[in-house]
């Protein structure tokens, strides 16, 4: 499974109008990104408009595929799109990925499975 973070920037004087948007995505959309892949989805974001959205996905070429395919997709972005500064394309296609540097799960497995090849390797 994919983790994916990304960054967009909301225009700070549109954030209130985001915000409500959010707080109430059509049903439709809600559907289509849960079919396509878009597993625990979460947008957060600072009161000067940084936006940063997570999840998770199988592919995350496969996820914006599917979403692409979409008729709400298409209305949707083409409603949020003048939410953002500095985007010429489609939201879902201009975010920003940010490299995934830690994961608590990732580190902790490869540690419980390095405490178990010592504990093999001296019995």
């Amino acid at each position: 499974m994919q983790r994916v973070c990304f960054q967009l920037q909301v225009k700070p004087e549109r954030l209130a109008e985001y915000r409500e948007r959010h707080a109430a995505v059509w049903p439709d959309m809600l559907r289509a990104l849960k079919d396509t892949g878009w597993n625990n989805y979460s947008l957060f974001v600072r009161d000067d408009g940084l936006l940063i959205g997570y999840f998770e996905t199988p592919s995350l070429e496969a996820a914006q595929a599917g979403m692409a395919a979409t008729e709400v997709n298409a209305r949707w972005q083409a409603e949020m799109g003048d939410f953002f500064e500095d985007l010429d394309v489609a939201p879902d296609e201009g975010f920003l990925r940010l490299t995934e540097i830690f994961n608590l799960d990732t580190q902790l497995s490869a540690a419980s499975d390095a405490d178990s090849s010592l504990e093999r390797n001296h019995s």
